[in-house]
């Protein structure tokens, strides 16, 4: 039994992306997961600027609601496309998002903490060190999506 093409299986089968479609196969969750990152920093990024500079709310509570809506956007996309984890009851589906948002609270805990060390006791450039923590944040939220909250599970 063939598995049902999803929207990006349907494009990279156009003739003109034929050519990436085998190395495509090869990445698709990297690849997906890459894709789906960018959109979830626009949507950090925009839901941040609407809250903190449009609406005038703290900086802080803008970056919880855009951290929030980055999440859950994340959640949602990873789930569907980038891991294709399916649930079968509510309880599964609660346990999923659960982990799913109890390893990116942790990874942003690892975020700080590395901001903390390289920015507030070394001196670091703060823009330099965030744009290393977010390749370090990428690489720790794609494991933990991959081998403990959208793992294959045995049947």
């Amino acid at each position: 039994m063939e598995n049902k093409k999803d929207i990006f299986d349907k494009i990279m089968s156009l003739p003109v992306l034929r050519i990436f479609e085998g190395f495509y196969r090869k990445n698709k969750s990297i690849l997906l997961y890459l894709f789906f990152g960018v959109l979830t920093t626009a949507v950090s990024i925009l839901s941040f600027f609407v809250a903190g500079t449009v609406l005038g709310i703290n900086v802080h509570i803008a970056n919880t609601i855009s951290w929030v809506l980055a999440v859950t956007f994340a959640f949602v996309t990873n789930r569907i496309w980038v891991f294709d984890a399916k649930c079968e009851t509510k309880k599964e589906f609660f346990i999923q998002a659960g982990e799913f948002y109890s390893g990116r609270l942790a990874t942003y805990f690892v975020e700080e903490l590395i901001l903390i060390v390289f920015v507030n006791l070394l001196t670091f450039n703060q823009d330099i060190v965030k744009i290393i923590a977010q390749i370090v944040i990428l690489i720790l939220n794609y494991l933990v999506s991959k081998f403990f909250v959208f793992r294959k599970k045995e049947k």
